[in-house]
């Protein structure tokens, strides 16, 4: 007797559990959500174009496609259950999307965009299955540049704390040099730990970077949490780096501190954060995940 569940010699047809009218009607909703985003979307991809420091959101939504894809039979072996719970997500969004263009503020209206993906989830395919594209879902929100007001109120605070951590690892080498606000000034020239030193940039790859890590190599919520911490300590530590090499090498041979060294090193502080985040995922699920098996 056939119960119509899928089985291991009975995979879930994906192509038969979607319909013609389901097309139509995704294309339908796809139409109406580039006409009220389409704007506010241009706009975050103009953004992600023109500033450096937020040019990882142009790899997030291929990325959250990926997983969303590579984990769809996951995903619609479960069973659509429509949910009028998710209106109210829905009504969240289009509130947040209101607020934010009245007030000329571009935050809300773009994560917006992302609590409407997730409610039209919710209210049409059901719980279970939103809970399946959750990290799709977080990862698109990373997306989203930080609101004005945060990004500089975190930003001055790193600043000065990269000026001292460099100064005094650059006394500590043997560096002639004393610090002034943000200004670090050596012998024979200043330098000034601006807004796009302050690691913010390098600090929103690294999140992206710990959530993937956490995806992909462990199997417990605690050691994701962890490694998302982690990553917030090691993006700093690496941005100190960057400014204290920074300091040495302008007071050895200043020409090598600027030009090509000065835009390489923020490559340099992603790979060296990058490195120091895989080796806290191993610690992690050494530390954490040992009950759960032998750990590749």
């Amino acid at each position: 007797m056939s119960t119509g569940l899928a089985t291991a010699d009975k995979p879930i047809d994906v192509k038969a559990t979607v319909s013609w009218p389901f097309f139509a009607a995704t294309l339908l909703v796809a139409a109406l959500i580039i006409l009220l985003y389409g704007w506010t979307l241009a706009d975050m991809a103009i953004a992600w174009w023109i500033y450096p420091n937020l040019s990882q959101g142009i790899m997030i939504p291929p990325i959250a496609a990926y997983f969303a894809w590579h984990d769809r039979h996951k995903t619609l072996a479960l069973p659509a259950a429509p949910d009028s719970r998710g209106f109210t997500l829905a009504l969240m969004a289009a509130f947040l999307f209101l607020i934010g263009n009245l007030g000329a503020e571009y935050f809300l209206p773009r994560i917006s965009f992302v609590l409407l993906l997730a409610a039209l989830t919710w209210m049409f395919w059901g719980r279970a299955r939103l809970r399946s594209l959750a990290f799709p879902f977080m990862l698109l929100s990373t997306m989203v540049p930080l609101p004005v007001l945060l990004y500089n109120w975190a930003a001055t605070p790193l600043q000065l704390l990269a000026s001292d951590a460099a100064t005094i690892l650059a006394q500590f080498f043997g560096i002639s040099v004393y610090q002034d606000g943000n200004v670090i000034h050596l012998a024979g020239m200043s330098l000034g730990v601006e807004e796009a030193c302050s690691g913010l940039s390098s600090l929103s790859a690294l999140i992206v970077a710990s959530l993937l890590l956490g995806h992909v190599y462990s199997c417990r919520t605690i050691t994701r949490i962890a490694l998302l911490l982690l990553s917030i300590p090691i993006a700093i530590a690496a941005n100190i780096f960057r400014v204290t090499g920074t300091a040495i090498l302008a007071d050895w041979h200043q020409e090598l501190a600027v030009g090509f060294y000065h835009t390489f090193s923020g490559w340099l502080v992603f790979l060296a954060g990058y490195g120091m985040l895989v080796i806290a995922t191993r610690l992690t699920r050494y530390i954490l995940e040992r009950d759960h098996g032998r750990i590749a």
